[in-house]
């Protein structure tokens, strides 16, 4: 059975379907912060997002980090990781991008997370 939670207008946050967690992009919300600011504010929303689904950071799968700069690769890391216990590392890729819509808006993350 295929579950939707936290309708938006053009998408759910989250689709959970045989056991696993499929979350939708999330940006800060305040992105007048740098990289490592904006990186903080998404994984609180991360928090909160896969705690709707029944999961939690240490049951991620993968990520999908979409950066505007890859000059503030390090800073993102920084950020990611203490985040994240070193143990449980999703698979993950970060790929650069030109825009994410507004200049402002540096990092956009996707993520799978098991349930």
């Amino acid at each position: 059975m295929i579950k939707r939670i936290e309708k938006t207008r053009i998408m759910h946050r989250v689709v959970v379907n045989n056991g696993t967690a499929y979350l939708g992009g999330i940006i800060a919300d305040d992105v007048s912060v740098g990289m490592g600011g904006q990186v903080t504010q998404i994984c609180g929303k991360l928090d909160q997002v896969l705690a709707l689904a029944g999961s939690d950071k240490t049951k991620l799968l993968s990520a999908q980090l979409f950066i505007t700069n890859m000059g503030l690769k390090d800073e993102m890391n920084d950020a990611w990781l203490s985040w994240l216990d070193g143990n449980d590392l999703p698979a993950r890729a970060t790929i650069g991008v030109a825009d994410l819509g507004k200049p402002e808006i540096l990092i956009e993350v996707v993520v799978t997370a098991a349930v």
